[in-house]
């Protein structure tokens, strides 16, 4: 860390840890606004860098010399990115918040969080209400309001389910107890993140934030959405939505997470459903001519069958899943768009 341990102020809770990789023009637009509204009696605003070979280190050198960095030589990706950068800061900080570059605010947005993890020493994880920087009237997709997940493992959030984003109109305006919190802006504990391994590596990119909250989870913690907080996130600054890779990393990662989470008992029959449905996926990508979103899927299910040995130890003792709802039935044959529409035991 530029200046050394020295330049740390220990009586500040809170790092603040932004990774970047080739961003320069999101560090450009949106660390004004972090820096501007992060207070400074309870936080400090670190930039890690993932390896950029673009302006960024110039950057942040020349118009952002009060923000303190740790400089990667090579891109270790989103997870192992922030897993290197919160074993360094852990050494002088007790929460991390985990920020999106592509993330603006407005005001205070960190002191409900930080008041929040304070009050609840239950609580693993937090997040604010995420709202979209082009829309700030809507939710943002990425987490909206807390996600959740279904029997089968689709994640979905309150204020966005598939697709269907909603307006904020103050209906998600209550703090809640979530089954994950969205890595666009996630508050953690720096000693339990730690103690679980962090994010895992070998997700690379892509909920791996799901995961760690339901090991949080698993391991008697609590995950929550905070509303008193919020950030305006832009979305899909890495990779588009209709991106293969971003299909890819999807699809295989939510099939590695149903690995390591469930019970050993239950996750072979949830597995074999999984490729069904997925097979449906692959036939629509097909259908649509959409090869390489079709070959995509393929990729995913041949990687994870390889990967899934590294897991072989993991077995859950509680099936989170159970007595869940069925999204894809809410959502497509009841015609459920809505969060608030959809009969759910969710969070528990």
């Amino acid at each position: 860390m530029n200046g050394g341990e020295s330049a740390v102020r220990r009586n500040n809770r809170v790092a603040v840890v932004i990774l970047n990789w080739n961003g320069a023009r999101f560090l450009k637009e949106y660390l004004p606004s972090v820096v501007k509204h992060t207070p400074g009696e309870i936080a400090d605003v670190i930039v890690a860098d993932n390896g950029s070979t673009d302006e960024s280190l110039a950057v942040l050198d020349r118009d952002f010399p009060q923000v303190k960095t740790i400089r990667f030589s090579e891109n270790h990706g989103f997870a192992e990115g922030y897993n290197l950068a919160i074993a360094e800061v852990s050494k002088a900080y007790r929460y991390t918040v985990l920020l999106n570059s592509d993330v603006k605010v407005d005001d205070d947005w960190l002191t409900p969080l930080h008041r929040f993890m304070e009050s609840h020493p239950g609580a693993g994880a937090v997040q604010p209400k995420l709202l979209s920087l082009t829309k700030p009237d809507e939710f943002e997709y990425a987490g909206a309001m807390g996600g959740f997940l279904d029997r089968n493992g689709y994640p979905y959030c309150r204020g966005r389910v598939f697709d269907t984003v909603e307006k904020d109109c103050g209906q998600y305006d209550t703090p809640m107890q979530v089954d994950w919190a969205s890595g666009a802006a996630l508050m953690v504990d720096n000693a339990l993140y730690l103690w679980l391994g962090g994010l895992d590596k070998e997700f690379f990119a892509h909920m791996e934030e799901i995961d760690l909250c339901w090991r949080m989870r698993l391991a008697g913690r609590e995950v929550w959405a905070v509303p008193d907080s919020h950030v305006y996130h832009l979305g899909g600054g890495s990779l588009p939505a209709s991106n293969p890779r971003k299909t890819y990393l999807n699809f295989r990662n939510n099939l590695l997470m149903l690995y390591k989470n469930l019970p050993r008992r239950k996750r072979g029959r949830k597995l074999i459903w999984r490729r069904m449905l997925d097979t449906l996926a692959w036939l629509k990508f097909m259908a649509g001519l959409d090869f390489s979103n079709g070959n995509a899927v393929l990729k995913a299910h041949r990687d994870f069958a390889r990967m899934r040995k590294h897991y072989a130890g993991c077995d859950a003792k509680s099936d989170m899943l159970a007595g869940r709802v069925n999204i894809l039935t809410e959502y497509f044959a009841r015609g459920h768009r809505k969060f608030s529409e959809i009969r759910q035991n969710p969070g528990k």
